[in-house]
């Protein structure tokens, strides 16, 4: 049975991925982070696969440190014998207009949203490049498309996504290696949930759908980009934002 990773699966878009991915009949590797509450919820979701006759199991790590990631992947090769398809979900806002913006905020964003994913694809690919096939799929954002007020790490970590997903998949598509991006727009999820209000409805205002998009309907795009049907598509980034850009 094909074995997928997902970061930041605890809660939100990522616990949907998981979700859906079992519901598909992969085996999955719920990556949460190292504290008593998300493994709670990583518990949980857990489960909730589990219930599609797979196998789930969950592993804490910072997945903005490099040790820590090299230990989980080299704990759920072990654990599944193989690593089939890794989704980078993994992600933080911390918002404030540039002028207030500090260096620990900004670097702190970077850390998680962006240097995780280049740790995951890093040690990943050199399991997937030994069994001459895998497809990724990074998390990325409308942010960093079009930029986004008071999200200017942010936006940086969501473009540099963008730019890597591209390099890894001219880098290994020579060894049967897929690497898309999707990039969603309004979710209904709780980072979204700490927006302000005002926010919230200038950015529903320009959605062509006029809704919030739910995080089942990332997942949807995820679950069709790890398929055998997406097998001659890679370096591509989708957006999924209801019309956001148009």
């Amino acid at each position: 049975m094909a074995t997928a990773i997902i970061t930041g699966a605890s809660q939100g878009i990522g616990a949907c991925i998981a979700k859906r991915l079992a519901k598909d009949g992969f085996d999955v590797a719920i990556n949460h982070y190292p504290s008593d509450g998300d493994k709670e919820k990583a518990l949980a979701v857990a489960e909730e696969c589990r219930a599609f006759g797979v196998k789930a199991e969950c592993y804490a790590a910072d997945v903005s440190k490099f040790d820590q990631c090299e230990e989980m992947v080299k704990n759920i090769k072990a654990d599944f014998g193989t690593i089939d398809a890794l989704v980078n979900n993994a992600g933080i806002t911390k918002d404030t207009l540039l002028a207030r913006m500090t260096e620990d905020i900004y670097d702190a964003v970077i850390a998680v949203n962006q240097k995780s994913v280049y740790n995951m694809m890093k040690l990943v690919c050199n399991v997937m490049g030994k069994q001459r096939s895998g497809k990724i799929v990074n998390v990325s954002s409308v942010a960093g498309l079009y930029g986004n007020p008071g999200q200017v790490n942010y936006s940086a970590s969501k473009a540099a996504i963008i730019g890597m997903t591209k390099s890894v998949a001219k880098e290994y598509g020579k060894r049967n290696i897929t690497c898309n991006a999707v990039a969603p727009g309004l979710i209904r999820t709780p980072m979204t949930d700490v927006l302000s209000d005002e926010l919230k409805a200038k950015m529903l205002e320009a959605v062509a759908l006029k809704r919030y998009g739910e995080p089942e309907e990332i997942a949807s795009v995820v679950s069709f980009l790890v398929s055998e049907n997406a097998s001659y598509i890679t370096g591509q980034v989708i957006e999924i934002s209801g019309g956001l850009s148009m």
